[in-house]
């Protein structure tokens, strides 16, 4: 089994030969050159492609420094090992600057030198698999991911386009609840500048205040009850990053002074620590209420929500962009047929007329709820009218079932049920029904039991299998 490939730079023949001889033994694709010349072809115009470069700090034609420095940002990341026959500190000091894997003086030990090739190539491997996956992430979140034809979602998009172009410092984004300003962050970050750094995501009002704190800033052992070792607080984890604060308008008067200082000041104190730590972040702050209203009204601070809108974002609710369902709802049934092996592909005119007529309090958030719901409850490759349970319909929804004298389910349309309640209550009448039995229950729903298992535990229902 092949290690991955070697690029083996020395210019003395004996040990070149030795090296590269050994290393095709361990199961290595060794490339060997005498030269940087030689090397850098290699490096920048040939297709062997080395997960290690290990190399001679003093070669003929120049220092090995000088190579790395300039090949490293234009080649797939490879892990770099110097080897030379004289210490220098000034040259160690520099690889270890550059980004250096290891530095080690000839003659080096081969079991020793064997060991920080392995360990080099599983870092580079590692390091590569992490890149894949940031470009597989810039692709997903990409500024086209706002999806939309409407003139305000390409006003979003155009902005979103901006934005991932420079290195903002703070943003605030506006709009109701569901309208896809978690969506927008981790554009922001994945088609940034700083999409190779940590996204950190907290919901300010999920949290009491003296928790939040410790959440936000870390804390030090002994710095209150409970606390019995140090915690780096996420602004700490967000360093280089983007740190995501939704519903910031929920968050307590005194530690908006502290973000505000933390902001300004670029450094944080963990609670209970003496000294001050210095971060980068990228700020994004939502809030589905209006900051600028509630700052003038004494809710939030002034200073801060100043501080933070360095540029506004407000994004659109669906009922003023219902043009929108035309592009959403196909991609979400395609996203939930491929999570759940469903085959729906019609849409039909009824299906159509009342997507558009429903006003979607909860915007794209409930869209996708009821797509989801319609599809794991999907009987064929038509998209079932019956499940889209929207105002305006029928209140009741035929379960075909033998048990019992009901063959109804019936659900009050009056506001006092929502989406994800309706689904559970289907979902516990048919096993009630069915005396707990998931297969038959499956079977009335028109589904299958491994999807009404994913259901059943999404709900926290408890149903013993018979």
């Amino acid at each position: 089994m092949s290690q991955g490939c070697l690029l083996v730079i020395e210019d003395e023949p004996l040990l070149g030969a030795e090296i590269s001889r050994h290393y095709r033994k361990s199961g290595w694709e060794v490339e060997w050159v005498t030269s940087n010349e030689q090397a850098r072809k290699i490096l920048l115009r040939e297709s062997f492609d080395p997960l290690v470069v290990l190399t001679d700090m003093n070669l003929p034609d120049g220092n090995a420094l000088d190579l790395m420095e300039e090949t490293r940002p234009k080649q797939t990341y490879a892990e770099w090992i110097f080897l030379t026959g004289y210490g220098s500190v000034p040259d160690s000091v520099r690889a270890l600057r550059l980004g250096a894997y290891d530095f080690l003086e000839k003659p080096c030990d081969l079991e020793r030198l064997d060991m920080v090739v392995a360990s080099a190539g599983r870092s580079a491997s590692a390091q590569r698999r992490l890149i894949e996956h940031a470009q597989q992430r810039h692709k997903r979140y990409s500024p086209q991911a706002f999806v939309g034809h409407s003139k305000a979602a390409q006003n979003v998009r155009d902005l979103l386009e901006r934005l991932t172009q420079v290195p903002f410092s703070a943003l605030v984004i506006g709009g109701e609840t569901g309208t896809g300003k978690g969506l927008v962050t981790r554009i922001l970050h994945y088609a940034g500048p700083r999409s190779q750094n940590p996204l950190i995501e907290l919901n300010c009002a999920a949290l009491p205040r003296e928790l939040l704190e410790s959440e936000l800033f870390g804390h030090e052992a002994g710095a209150f009850t409970g606390a019995t070792g140090r915690h780096r607080g996420l602004i700490e984890q967000a360093d280089s990053g983007t740190l995501f604060l939704d519903e910031i308008g929920e968050m307590h008067l005194d530690l908006q002074a502290k973000i505000l200082k933390a902001i300004e000041d670029r450094k944080i104190r963990r609670l209970g620590g003496e000294r001050e730590i210095a971060v980068d972040v990228q700020i994004v702050a939502a809030s589905n209420r209006d900051l600028e209203k509630m700052s003038r009204d004494g809710e939030f601070r002034s200073d801060l929500y100043h501080r933070l809108s360095v540029f506004r974002l407000t994004l659109p609710p669906l009922r003023d962009v219902k043009e929108d369902i035309n592009q959403l709802l196909p991609l979400l049934v395609a996203e939930f047929n491929a999570k759940s092996g469903r085959q729906v592909r019609h849409i039909s005119e009824e299906v159509w007329s009342q997507m558009h007529n429903h006003d979607w309090p909860g915007n794209v958030r409930e869209l996708r709820n009821v797509v989801e719901r319609c599809v794991l409850f999907s009987d064929g490759t038509n998209f079932p009218v019956q499940w889209l349970q929207l105002p305006g319909q029928a209140a009741t929804a035929t379960v075909p079932s033998s048990y019992g004298e009901q063959d109804g389910i019936f659900i009050p349309l009056d506001g006092s049920m929502n989406l994800d309640d309706m689904d559970r209550h289907i979902i516990v009448t048919t096993l009630e029904r069915t005396g707990q039995n998931t297969l038959a229950a499956a079977r009335a729903l028109g589904t299958s039991r491994e999807t009404l298992r994913y259901r059943i535990r999404k709900y926290g229902i408890k149903s013993p299998e018979r």
